[in-house]
């Protein structure tokens, strides 16, 4: 188990299947749609700058989560389509996957939301994105540094990220 500031992180979740070291690319946005952080360890093709990337990938999981919120079946009244739904409130999805790569997402009750985008065949990441939530809120969240709704330039979390990410991605 790792200390940080007296408290404890639990241990890492099993490691998911994958096929090689495939993890591409990771993001963290506030709920304003503000890109936080963004790594990159395998991309293999960049088509657009930074900022179009950013805010495509807002975008497309803000259609997901309002289409998700849509669709339903244990909800009477439906909102509008394009109307975000509170944190943690209605159907959600997890993840999704194409023939070139799977987005595994996760929003948390305060609307961070979690984006990992790895190799196709790479299993379920639920409780890896936890872990993954879990070293934000005692590197970042934690620090007396910190401002929130800055972007995150934690040296600590920026290394246990990645050496967790290079972890559940071996296959």
């Amino acid at each position: 188990m790792q200390f940080f500031g007296g408290s404890e992180i639990s241990p890492s979740p099993p490691v998911p299947t994958a096929s090689g070291n495939n993890a591409h690319m990771m993001y963290i946005f506030n709920r304003n749609g503000v890109c936080l952080l963004y790594r990159e360890w395998n991309r293999p093709l960049r088509t657009l700058n930074s900022q179009q990337d950013h805010k495509l990938m807002f975008g497309l999981l803000f259609s997901l989560k309002s289409l998700t919120a849509k669709m339903d079946p244990t909800i009477a009244e439906r909102g509008n389509l394009g109307v975000p739904q509170l944190p943690g409130q209605g159907c959600s999805f997890h993840s999704f996957r194409t023939n070139t790569y799977k987005l595994s997402f996760m929003e948390t009750p305060s609307g961070i939301k979690f984006i990992l985008v790895t190799h196709p065949r790479t299993g379920d990441l639920r409780e890896s994105l936890k872990y993954i939530y879990n070293l934000y809120v005692e590197y970042v969240v934690k620090s007396p540094l910190y401002s929130p709704g800055s972007p995150i330039r934690n040296e600590l979390f920026n290394t246990s990220l990645d050496q967790y990410v290079r972890s559940i991605v071996r296959g």
